[in-house]
């Protein structure tokens, strides 16, 4: 599994030759490395006199943000076998037409789930700018700067995830569903570009 690497394998493979981990890894990882730069500042927070009166609030941040990295880690894994099944399909038999039916078919159905599978990282990269939010703006002050990167990498992994529903979804011949993925991916990084500013703004350095 990708996500059983050290840092220096992952880093090591992707450098490589091979196709994986590739962009979508990258975007799933850099999503999970923001879910845990929140759970930091809720953890720095939490068991502090001085922020006696958030501890609840804080405690639910970082369990949801280690829930919420635990399944992108997850999906660094789920993102490389989408992309295995794309060449799965691309190398089926093609000899009858109904071979070449199935095929086309098996095509189709693999291109939306590696659509699927990044716009999926870039919902929870919104999620967990939510959560930062909140951290940053009630938790312990001194980590304000690692929730800021914390922002910036769930900027990074909501537009590179979404990026790559682009590419995979220019394969897909469903216009219904390009259309509806195409629709929220645009929500989507409206509202994460729009996030950040609103998060960074109110940050003082």
């Amino acid at each position: 599994m990708l996500k059983d690497l050290t840092i220096t394998e992952f880093l090591e493979q992707t450098a490589s030759a091979e196709p994986l981990p590739g962009g979508g890894c990258a975007a799933a990882l850099n999503a999970a490395l923001a879910a845990s730069l929140t759970e930091m500042v809720a953890n720095l927070t939490i068991g502090r006199k001085e922020f006696q009166a958030v501890e609840d609030e804080m405690k639910k941040i970082a369990k949801t943000a280690a829930d919420l990295r635990k399944k992108l880690l997850n999906d660094i894994d789920n993102d490389a076998q989408a992309y295995r099944e794309v060449l799965a399909a691309f190398k089926l038999p093609k000899n009858t037409d109904d071979e070449k039916k199935q095929r086309s078919s098996a095509i189709q159905q693999a291109f939306k789930t590696a659509a699927t599978v990044p716009l999926g990282v870039a919902r929870d990269a919104l999620k967990i700018m939510d959560l930062t939010s909140r951290a940053i703006a009630h938790g312990n002050q001194n980590a304000v700067s690692d929730g800021a990167v914390g922002v910036l990498a769930s900027r990074t992994a909501a537009l590179a995830a979404l990026y790559n529903v682009k590419i995979n979804l220019s394969a897909v011949k469903d216009p219904n569903f390009v259309e509806e993925l195409t629709r929220e991916g645009e929500d989507l990084e409206n509202q994460v570009i729009k996030k950040e500013k609103e998060i960074l703004a109110h940050i003082k350095i």
